[in-house]
């Protein structure tokens, strides 16, 4: 294999592709990057067995061939090469030669043929959805996906494509968090796509993607974006019935300004840490929220403003979750609605549907 490219292009694909690859495997080839040179184009894949990234470039090939290249090497001698082009040639002993202007470098490489099968999507539906709305669902969801729950699908986000409308859900026992968007699409899919996989899309999205295809079969799902594809597989587990766990009915209603809220919630969390638990307390009545926290460090209240319908009542939260949540809801104003002191409360837009968080309260003592 023999071609030569834009060094600049090569770097930004190599160090995308690089998040998908092993930091630490019993695969060494896992650790490197699959490098393709055929026709006029350069492609390459970075696999870790859950998640794939690929992207291709134009070159000019020399020679035909493939290599698995070791990723962190080659993306830091990519970065410090002194010229604009670069020069890469692979001999039959897999060795790797690379020249740019005046420096050389002769590294070890691996065959292509050590490197593991890479999952392949059986025929499916393209499901189109704009780029923004993507990222935007995707960054008002993840927050609540696990890192640490025991159950498979926690550690994952449900995606619901029904009646031309796409939903994303995400839950950890405490919280949910669930985003709603208008969709050109007819048929009807639902499947739970790992959270890490998900950061790797959101990444590769920017203010230049305007379409992302989706592409799922039963055990993967291909997220095309541009020029590159993130191949995941799905999490086959029961996704909770998240629907059960909305408030159908609430006792008090809320109007407030999410900045005020978090600046509150801000000045209540500098009492707080890790050793140092402790719920913010709520008083909810006559226009006022009037907060409260308590610990070995000290006492801290305040108080804002809000327009509030319904029973006066007195709550308790986590302190990082409301943060969160508030921070996620990317609204001037919010509204939130309750139940009394032991029953989940729901974040929604002033108008429309498009999101709703829940949060779980914390049991205050007297």
């Amino acid at each position: 294999m023999k071609f030569e490219c834009d060094r600049l292009k090569l770097t930004e694909a190599v160090l995308n592709v690089q998040r998908a690859v092993s930091v630490k495997s019993t695969t060494p080839a896992l650790e490197g990057i699959l490098v393709k040179a055929a026709g006029r184009v350069i492609t390459l894949y970075g696999y870790d067995l859950d998640i794939c990234i690929n992207t291709s470039l134009e070159a000019d090939i020399k020679e035909d061939g493939e290599a698995v290249i070791p990723a962190k090497l080659f993306s830091e001698i990519l970065r410090r090469m002194p010229e604009n082009k670069i020069l890469i040639d692979v001999n039959e002993k897999n060795i790797v030669y690379l020249k740019s202007g005046n420096a050389d470098y002769k590294i070890i490489g691996m065959p292509a043929s050590d490197y593991p099968e890479l999952p392949l999507i059986k025929n499916s539906d393209t499901i189109q959805i704009d780029g923004e709305t993507l990222s935007s669902m995707i960054r008002q969801t993840i927050y609540a996906v696990s890192d640490k729950d025991t159950k498979p699908a926690h550690k994952g986000s449900l995606f619901e494509i029904k009646d031309k409308t796409i939903r994303i859900v995400s839950v950890d026992g405490y919280r949910l968090a669930l985003r709603t968007e208008k969709i050109d699409y007819d048929g009807e899919k639902e499947f739970i796509v790992p959270g890490k996989s998900l950061l790797e899309v959101s990444k590769l999205i920017n203010e230049n993607t305007n379409i992302v295809e989706m592409i799922a079969s039963d055990r993967h799902i291909i997220f095309k974006i541009e020029n590159y594809s993130v191949i995941t597989r799905l999490i086959e587990a029961e996704f909770m019935n998240y629907r059960a766990s909305i408030p159908k009915v609430c006792t008090t209603e809320i109007r407030i300004n999410t900045d005020s809220i978090i600046k509150t919630v801000e000045r209540m969390s500098l009492l707080l840490t890790d050793k140092m638990k402790s719920p913010i307390r709520c008083y909810i009545d006559n226009d006022t929220i009037r907060t409260s926290c308590e610990t070995p460090l000290g006492k801290a209240t305040d108080q804002i403003n809000a327009k509030i319908q319904g029973e006066p009542v007195e709550i308790g939260f986590n302190n990082n979750f409301l943060l969160d949540a508030f921070r996620h809801t990317e609204s001037d104003e919010v509204m939130l609605k309750m139940t009394g002191a032991l029953n989940p409360m729901t974040i929604t837009p002033t108008e429309g549907d498009s999101f709703l968080f829940l949060l779980l309260p914390m049991r205050l003592s007297r």
